[in-house]
């Protein structure tokens, strides 16, 4: 009975850690075009020959700046939750092992 219970936590579980993956993938996506585009205003802006272009870009670059920073957080964020469904995932193996190998009828 605790196999048949077991299996769809596990399965569960284990699609749960595929979702986060697919997000920590999407945020260094992201950060990495965010990135880039700083890279490109910091060139363009040498080439700024009106104030007002210099500080459009200025402003571009710091909301790009605290877009980067809010996506490390959530990646640090979810880096910890997939650590820890990870971890949650390795007891539930390691119980569903247990209990067919203390259980030999199952087995």
């Amino acid at each position: 009975m605790a196999i048949n219970f077991s299996k769809p936590v596990i399965n569960k579980v284990q699609q749960e850690i595929t979702e986060l993956e697919n997000k920590i993938k999407n945020t260094q996506s992201k950060k990495e075009k965010s990135k880039f585009k700083i890279n490109q205003l910091e060139q363009d802006m040498k080439f700024s020959k009106s104030h007002t272009d210099l500080s459009s870009k200025m402003t571009r670059i710091k909301k790009l700046n605290d877009e980067v920073k809010t996506l490390n957080r959530m990646q640090a964020d979810l880096s910890k939750e997939l650590t820890a469904k990870k971890n949650s995932l390795k007891k539930l193996q390691v119980n569903e092992t247990a209990s067919v190998t203390n259980d030999p009828a199952k087995g």
